[in-house]
């Protein structure tokens, strides 16, 4: 251990390069979701095209999003992401306002990967499944204490999670198609299910569920400060990332498109399961339940990195009470991470983190939407602002994303009101929340 990394101070360290961006992209993003949500969208939607031009399409999202993020997360490298951008941009209101968003949303989905942890582990173990709550919140202490060591080793493991997840994926794709099925892969009219409602309703459900299926593609932002080469390191791991995953999604549609008919896979909770258990019978069931729980455990490794920083780097500004803008010895914003796991925790308990997790769709794209817009500000604002990095397309992409983003934040309100009603109220109690922030500090 260095000098630097023994003592304790309000400084996060620089030990972080291209591999580890990669991999907290990759661990970031692919969760469960992947492996749960073919289901309801083949039931939303019931084509093949359909289903693979809506994974594209957010895929490509994603893709030209990232290049918006690399300019901003190189010309200011610093840890907080969309709230470092948004408040750079837009001033200390719409950092705080994104900047909670971004942490609350990302709470809510801990919250829900680790009480899924919870469950896959009582299904292994029948006799644990009255004590669920108390496994995800033990799941979420052994995170923490494991954290509290410090980034090498938390970076080291993500490396490790990430790896053994996508080689898990494509085995998962490889055992697919090595399997000869009785209804051959059909993208003709005879594979397709009859749209549920309007297509226009299907498309935006769809949507929705891959957009938060794909929620990670920017994770590697959040670490620039303590990445050793920003500029050249943030533009490798953020397409080089989303590229691998964008390859993964698509690979494990087709292939459980090549094991389970249409009518099959639309009435499947858990298609990846239902795929290995044709081939391999019932108790290769647990085999999927493994690689679930490997995608979980990287995805909240990821997550326990990266949302303590946004609220590190908001006390840092005066934006959080400042306890929790301190680091300790191993490069841990500590007491960020005790608030955020405790959050997390209490949301367990509650079960709150169920109606969290409906809206933090609508979280999520509000802060992709304050990035572009931050860039497209910043541009006009700041010219002479040093950019390693300049988004490809800019203005025309850039515009392009936001209006995007703005038009499925409209589809969400529309398509589902009840729960963004309460995105809604989010926003309006958001002033004075921040009001009474500055107040105090």
């Amino acid at each position: 251990m260095t000098p630097t990394e023994s003592k304790r101070s309000a400084d996060l360290l620089r030990l972080l390069g291209v591999g580890f961006g990669i991999a907290v992209t990759i661990g970031g993003t692919i969760g469960t979701g992947i492996l749960r949500r073919p289901g309801s969208i083949a039931q939303e939607l019931g084509d093949p095209w359909l289903i693979l031009l809506v994974w594209v399409v957010v895929g490509i999202y994603a893709l030209l999003g990232s290049l918006s993020v690399i300019e901003l997360g190189t010309m200011i490298p610093k840890a907080g992401a969309w709230y470092v951008f948004s408040r750079r941009a837009f001033g200390d209101f719409a950092g705080f306002l994104i900047g909670i968003a971004s942490w609350f949303g990302s709470i809510s989905a801990m919250a829900f990967g680790a009480s899924v942890m919870g469950e896959y582990c009582a299904l292994l173990v029948p006799a644990w499944t009255p004590y669920i709550q108390l496994i995800a919140i033990l799941i979420l202490v052994a995170f923490v204490a494991f954290h509290w060591v410090g980034v090498r080793l938390a970076s080291k493991a993500q490396e490790v999670m990430s790896f053994v997840k996508a080689v898990g994926l494509l085995a998962f794709v490889a055992v697919c198609y090595a399997y000869t099925p009785n209804e051959p892969l059909d993208f003709s009219t005879t594979n397709k299910l009859p749209v549920q409602g309007t297509l226009i309703v299907a498309l935006l459900g769809a949507l929705q569920s891959v957009f938060y299926t794909y929620d990670g593609w920017h994770t590697a932002a959040y670490f620039t400060e303590e990445d050793v080469n920003p500029s050249r390191n943030l533009p490798r791991s953020m397409m080089g990332g989303v590229l691998l995953i964008v390859t993964i999604y698509l690979l494990v549609n087709l292939a459980l498109f090549h094991v389970l008919p249409m009518n099959e896979l639309a009435a499947s909770k858990l298609p990846a399961a239902d795929a290995i258990q044709r081939i391999y019978g019932p108790a290769s069931a647990k085999a999927v339940t493994f690689l679930l729980m490997i995608s979980i455990m990287g995805i909240i490794n990821a997550q326990i990195m990266f949302n303590p920083r946004v609220l590190f780097a908001m006390s840092r500004d005066g934006l959080f009470h400042k306890a929790f803008a301190t680091v300790n010895k191993g490069g841990t914003p500590g007491a960020a991470m005790l608030l955020t796991a405790s959050i997390c925790a209490i949301m367990i308990l509650t079960g709150t983190y169920g109606k969290l997790s409906d809206i933090a769709s609508f979280f999520f794209v509000l802060c992709y939407a304050s990035g572009f817009a931050s860039l497209i500000r910043l541009r006009h604002t700041e010219p002479a602002l040093p950019r390693p990095f300049r988004a490809w397309g800019y203005p025309y992409i850039t515009w392009a994303m936001l209006v995007a983003s703005l038009a499925f934040l409209v589809g969400v309100i529309i398509g589902d009101p009840f729960s963004s009603s309460y995105a809604v109220g989010f926003l309006i109690l958001s002033y004075p929340a921040y009001l009474l922030v500055k107040k105090l500090n």
